[in-house]
């Protein structure tokens, strides 16, 4: 097999590839996230509570949970390419037997399975940018990768309700095939497995300094984010059914806002990894995210309870606000981990947030009907303030050109 070294590829390449692997997590989440824009019409026109219907929501990120840190050792050991063209396959096929499928268990099983393949993108794409961008450009690169998550939600959003409403729920599941087909043929022709150092005899032989014994960083990164994906994924399971049911927002116009957000929240993924690159570090404005979470879904639940209009603006604010974070973790946790380990690394990274993510929506669905908005909201602004502590402390700062310090 060729060995292709950094210098053999162009940065149009590099970028390319990155583009590439983008658009295969858009594609995953699509699939993933795409089931919470059905909890309207789930709701609304079949007669299901919330507590059932985001049960339902939760089976992909149930899925996905199950087998991240599966897919990156699979990816540490085989490579990037054949694991984002495997997986985005077998989403599709999982999209086309829930759109085929008959049945509230059916269709749950179909999305568990789809979910359990979708975990394929996410240590394989976040290791095509650690593997091919410098330290100085891969904040910017990783947040543009991050950027994936928002945007896939923005198409659901934006494509899922009219296709349910239109054509029926089991239709609205052909979007995330179709992606998913093209995205597995796109990666198969496009990526290439970014370069890694010769494996030394200690390597080969498993006795590589694990990242987790050397320091308690990865440990501390990983608490943050399970910390900051309660606000991030209670503002995402619940704002369209919120705007509908509770500021009494039309279909379309709480779709616009739904999708506005996560659009905005995809350009704060970006301009945060641009933050941190031009600041050579991670973790500072990583806690700088988790303070303006906590004060954003604190004002979000303060404007609900006094029904302001204000409301609305806060919750596309949190919105943005609440996204930040997941660039600023995964690339630090890529670099801290190194080449053979990012893998696994990455994927117990998401493992714990998606572990905590599959528990916000029926959760926070049990607190919203018993207790309303404002209070869920505030419940959520805890957490935040929580992990500001908890942010690691890096040794010095990275110039712009050097590898980044590690943090404590």
């Amino acid at each position: 097999m060729v060995t292709i070294t950094p210098t053999e590829v162009s940065t149009r390449k590099a970028w390319m590839m990155l583009g590439l692997s983008m658009f295969a997590a858009a594609s995953s989440t699509v699939f993933i996230n795409g089931v919470a824009f059905l909890i309207p019409a789930l709701h609304d026109d079949h007669g299901m509570g919330l507590d059932q219907a985001g049960v339902l929501a939760a089976m992909p990120t149930i899925g996905l949970m199950l087998t991240l840190i599966a897919w990156g050792a699979v990816v540490d050991r085989i490579g990037e390419r054949r694991v984002l063209v495997a997986g985005t396959a077998l989403t599709a096929v999982a999209a086309v037997g829930a759109a085929l499928a008959s049945g509230y268990l059916a269709v749950g099983a179909c999305l568990l399975v789809g979910g359990m393949a979708a975990g394929s993108t996410n240590s394989a794409s976040g290791r095509v940018v650690a593997g091919w961008f410098p330290a100085h450009r891969r904040g910017t690169a990783m947040g543009i990768r991050q950027m994936a998550q928002p945007l896939g939600v923005a198409v659901g959003a934006m494509a899922v309700p009219p296709i349910a409403g239109h054509f029926g729920i089991g239709t609205a599941f052909l979007l995330p095939a179709g992606v998913n087909v093209v995205a597995a043929l796109a990666c198969l022709v496009g990526v290439i497995d970014p370069p890694r150092p010769a494996r030394s005899t200690e390597t080969r032989d498993g006795a590589l300094d694990n990242p987790y014994r050397q320091s308690n960083a990865l440990w501390r990164i990983h608490a943050v984010s399970v910390l900051l994906v309660v606000p991030q994924f209670t503002v995402w399971t619940f704002a369209l059914v919120w705007l509908m049911s509770d500021r009494h927002l039309s279909a379309p116009a709480a779709g616009v806002v739904v999708v506005v957000s996560q659009i905005l929240g995809a350009l704060g993924r970006m301009g945060a990894g641009i933050w941190s690159d031009r600041a050579g570090s991670r973790m500072r404005p990583l806690r700088t995210v988790a303070i303006a979470a906590a004060v954003a879904m604190a004002l979000l639940a303060l404007t609900d309870q006094l029904s302001s209009p204000a409301s609305i603006a806060l919750l596309v604010i949190a919105s943005v606000i609440t996204v930040a974070d997941n660039g600023l973790a995964f690339t630090a946790v890529a670099e801290i981990s190194g080449p053979y380990w990012s893998g696994r690394a990455l994927g117990a990274q998401n493992t714990s947030q998606y572990l905590t993510a599959s528990v916000v929506p029926p959760l926070f669905g049990a607190i919203i009907g018993t207790f309303g908005y404002p209070l869920a909201f505030l419940a959520t602004a805890l957490c935040p303030i929580l992990a500001v502590p908890l942010v690691p402390v890096e040794r010095r700062p990275r110039q712009p050109d050097a590898e980044r310090a590690v943090p404590n």
